[in-house]
């Protein structure tokens, strides 16, 4: 980042009263992003000056504290488990990353914040080795371990994977029978949290001991904890002859979003209030990603909406999603956020292995083949658009391989998201069941793939436009450049899983909606930028940032889910690939 504008964003800080700053390195800027141009009768120098871009967060922390002395208290990054910059490091460790650490401390650092972990042995064994280092910079200083509440399995799966963090064998082992239930992993979540914090209470500190949480914009969890772990106090104490940090609140503040209300423990709660339209209310979640793979859950993350019974009196009124939206979700949730990426890269392999396992295609026949070959359950067992986490293809995918394989031999649409109709199975379902059970699971089919720009312009676009096919079917489309068209208004939302279950409201686990899909175009068209990159063959490269320019990624969704329905969606498509609703497809255009 530039030194202007953290200038800016320093100055800014100091004026509203924040002193405590967390200088991290982060993800290196676009440049477009952060460009400073001569302006207000700067002279060249002067710009080229405010334009030195800091590298690394050493540089940061030393230049906070020599332009601001003592005003700001500064936290760094540590790393229990080692950091790395690669997707999949080879090497990875705390010994190799602690002289930066080091550096960072030297430079004018007054605590430290530690990436998340799930093994409680590799933090403990991390702050002693800091204790006991033999240059004393860690002796006295504040250490304080970073926890991430597992909110469900695909995100704990995910997160970790990202952050290059290990999960021990003993929380997967309780997890894995029960990852299709969401709220029991959550119940499993909260007590190896605390768990964790015991383990750190336990071992001597060298000061006021805290946690940092990673809430992801989720509060319920992080509320059962410190309940649970008795975190904070009944009284408000106070710390030599001062105010503990906990601030009380009023009784009530009204604002225009709800009421604050103290409760029996001084924790503050939001309430919601009651005329609240219901399409507006934050109780809808998702997949991260609906692949033609398997998931590592057979089931979509679920929901749990306002009105379920709370795990505790912290969450009785919280009306902040519980699990947080992904791949097909509301982005105008609070839980819906950028893309977690700790990663400059986000295909599911190293370089090396895209390369064993899609080659370095030179033809639109070439990538046509990747992908018969994926559906037929062949190798490759994953496709660049596939997270690392879905090896294989799904049982629920295979039940629709047919029509995948016509879309992809007939027309070379190449179909990376899919799930067929399903009207009312057991959420014990062992292929497309998911949640507690004693409930029933229902299914919108949709398919989502590229094709050319050419058969969307003139032959699937007009006919899914068209009033004999209209009503039957929604349509969702974007390119690597930045154009987007669809069917519905901007403000559509599409449920297309959800469920019903004893005692609750309707769950909604996966929705496709216009905010959500623009944000995964970008994504999308960017792995095969990522692909490019990854190929040795200047043919290569060039033919995939072809292809990425000459596509359109579309979703498609099927209205008809009740038997008898649900097959409807992929007839409108064959009719599309075959060109028999060509003759018919300029009726309603």
């Amino acid at each position: 980042m530039k030194r202007k504008v953290v200038d800016e964003a320093l100055q800014e800080a100091k004026i509203i009263g924040v002193r405590n700053i967390l200088a991290l390195r982060g993800d290196p800027p676009r440049d477009e992003e952060y460009r400073l141009d001569t302006e207000h009768g700067e002279e060249e120098e002067e710009v080229k000056e405010n334009n030195q871009k800091f590298v690394w967060a050493e540089d940061l922390v030393r230049y906070i504290r020599q332009k601001y002395g003592d005003f700001f208290c500064i936290g760094v990054a540590a790393y229990p488990e080692g950091h790395s910059d690669e997707s999949h490091p080879r090497e990875q460790s705390f010994e190799k990353d602690l002289p930066y650490l080091i550096k960072k401390v030297h430079a004018g650092a007054d605590f430290l914040v530690t990436q998340f972990f799930f093994d409680a042995n590799a933090y403990t064994r991390f702050e002693k080795a800091l204790r006991e280092h033999d240059s004393g910079l860690f002796r006295k200083i504040p250490i304080i371990p970073g926890l991430l509440p597992i909110q469900n399995y695909q995100i704990l799966k995910r997160t970790t994977k990202l952050a290059h963090c290990r999960i021990p064998p003993g929380l997967l082992e309780t997890l894995d029978p029960i990852k299709a239930d969401d709220e029991q992993v959550k119940r499993k979540g909260i007590d190896a949290i605390c768990d964790i914090i015991r383990e750190i209470q336990a071992v001597k500190s060298h000061g006021p001991r805290g946690f940092h949480f990673y809430t992801l914009n989720l509060e319920k969890v992080v509320g059962s904890i410190l309940e649970n772990c008795n975190l904070i106090p009944l009284e408000s104490p106070t710390i030599n002859g001062e105010d503990s940090a906990i601030d009380e609140l009023p009784a009530t503040t009204n604002g225009a979003h709800g009421t604050i209300q103290k409760t029996a423990k001084g924790i503050s709660q939001f309430r919601k209030p009651s005329d609240l339209p219901s399409s507006r209310r934050p109780s809808i979640t998702s997949n991260y990603l609906t692949t033609n793979n398997d998931s590592s859950s057979p089931a979509p993350n679920t929901a749990i909406a306002a009105g379920n019974q709370p795990i505790n009196t912290t969450s009785r009124e919280a009306t902040w999603d519980d699990y947080p939206n992904g791949r097909f979700g509301d982005a105008r949730s609070p839980a819906f956020g950028t893309p977690i990426s700790y990663s400059p890269c986000s295909l599911p392999c190293t370089p090396a292995q895209a390369r064993a396992l899609w080659g370095e295609p030179t033809s639109p026949s070439a990538i046509t083949a990747l992908f018969i070959s994926h559906l037929s359950g062949k190798s490759p067992p994953q496709l660049p658009w596939s997270d690392d986490s879905s090896p294989s293809l799904s049982p629920e995918t295979a039940l629709i391989r047919d029509h995948l394989l016509t879309l992809t031999t007939i027309r070379n649409w190449w179909t990376i998201a899919s799930q067929p109709a399903i009207d009312g199975l057991p959420s014990t379902d062992p292929i497309h069941g998911w949640g507690p059970p004693k409930g029933f699971v229902f299914q919108k089919p949709f398919v989502e793939f590229f094709c050319p720009a050419n058969d969307w312009h003139n032959r699937l676009k007009p006919f899914l436009k068209s009033q004999s096919i209209s009503p039957e079917v929604s349509f969702y489309a974007g390119t690597s450049s930045g154009p987007f068209e669809s069917s519905e208004s901007s403000e559509a939302v599409h449920a297309v899983t959800w469920g019903s279950f004893l005692g609750k409201e309707i769950m909604t686990a996966t929705m496709v909606e216009e905010v959500s899909f623009r944000q995964w175009c970008e994504e999308a068209f960017g792995r095969w930028e990522e692909w490019a990159r990854c190929c040795r063959d200047a043919e290569a490269r060039a033919f995939l940032r072809r292809q990425r320019e000459g596509v359109v990624l579309v979703n498609v969704i099927g209205h008809g889910y009740r038997d008898g329905e649900g097959g409807r969606l992929w007839e409108v498509l064959r009719e599309v690939v075959e060109g028999k609703g060509e003759m018919n497809s300029v009726d309603g255009v």
